[in-house]
């Protein structure tokens, strides 16, 4: 009795088969290039907006910071560096940078701290819990404008809750806002106040995460609370901490909102940080090609600080 192959098939290897001796596949490279084309189309838009909004700006602005740009002048010349040394000496420059690295410290401590704290509040299972997280939380979701306005009113000097909170226990009122040993500080609470909300909801989430095994085998121990705490929650919070006040420091150092609208860098230039000099020199001043060479300068001192801390962060692990 004879047989014959099926089509596409010969007598010594059966089905078509390729050289790996698996099927044949027909058509595999036409059906990938067929799905990019609609890929393409869907991601395109991203592309463009991401472009037109972030690669175009950072190109154009880096080639504005060897220019004499102007908003008051169409005609530019290239001046190279001199945009860059100028900035190297001058000295609202490093006035600006200081009062920013200021800011820095004195709000990025208590804000590490403070949402530490709130969180190991929460997580004790103290009652009330739902209402103490939207106090924590609330202030967060508030406008720059609404934060500004309330902190205005209670800096007030004559009628703010703040003096007259001073006056009831015989203090002098305070000049929150016009004194210069005071501005800052007074920046600082309002920030703390404002933006704690979200470290706080890291750090409860990092807690919610810890093994409750660590502490049942340490209750076994005999354990206290306060031991737990230093032994057991504190050091898995480790890469939580890091995070945060990487992530903290870098928002400290982009200051601007709440101090341009409450004070303007007052007084006589005490809380003015970088950003807010730019803004002035930019767009107070015209001069868009020195501004823009600020920004850069400070760009890459904020790479520098973001790598160092990626740095120790890493030794730490």
């Amino acid at each position: 009795m004879t047989t014959t192959a099926p089509p596409g098939a010969d007598a010594a290897t059966g089905p078509a088969s390729d050289r790996t001796g698996g099927p044949r596949r027909k058509g595999l490279g036409k059906g990938t290039r067929a799905t990019k084309g609609p890929g393409l189309v869907f991601v395109l838009p991203f592309l463009l907006v991401f472009v037109l909004f972030l690669v175009w700006p950072i190109v154009h602005g880096f080639w504005l910071s060897f220019t004499d740009s102007s908003l008051s002048l169409r005609d530019t010349s290239f001046v190279g560096l001199d945009n860059y040394a100028e900035a190297f000496g001058d000295p609202d420059v490093w006035s600006s940078l200081g009062n920013t690295v200021v800011f820095t410290v004195i709000s990025s401590v208590p804000l590490v701290l403070v949402a530490l704290a709130m969180a190991l509040l929460v997580h004790s299972g103290v009652a009330g819990q739902w209402a103490w997280r939207l106090a924590f939380f609330a202030p967060y979701l508030l406008p720059v404008t609404v934060v500004t306005m309330i902190w205005s009113w209670l800096y007030q000097p004559d009628l703010g809750l703040a003096n007259q909170f001073l006056d009831r226990i015989g203090v002098g009122p305070v000049g929150w806002l016009s004194d210069e040993s005071v501005a800052m500080w007074s920046i600082a609470t309002l920030t703390v106040w404002w933006t704690v909300g979200f470290n706080f909801l890291l750090y409860l989430a990092a807690l919610q995460s810890l093994p409750a095994t660590y502490y049942e085998a340490a209750a076994l121990d005999g354990a206290g609370a306060w031991r737990r705490l230093w032994s057991i929650t504190l050091p898995q919070l480790r890469r939580t901490t890091a995070l945060v006040a990487m992530l903290q420091v870098l928002a400290s150092l982009k200051v601007f909102d709440q101090i341009y609208i409450l004070t303007k860098g007052g007084p006589n230039g005490t809380t003015r940080p970088v950003l807010e000099y730019v803004y002035d020199v930019g767009f107070t001043g015209y001069r868009l090609g020195y501004a823009s060479a600020i920004s850069y300068l400070f760009f890459a001192l904020v790479v520098v600080i973001s790598l160092v801390q990626l740095r120790l962060f890493r030794q730490e692990d």
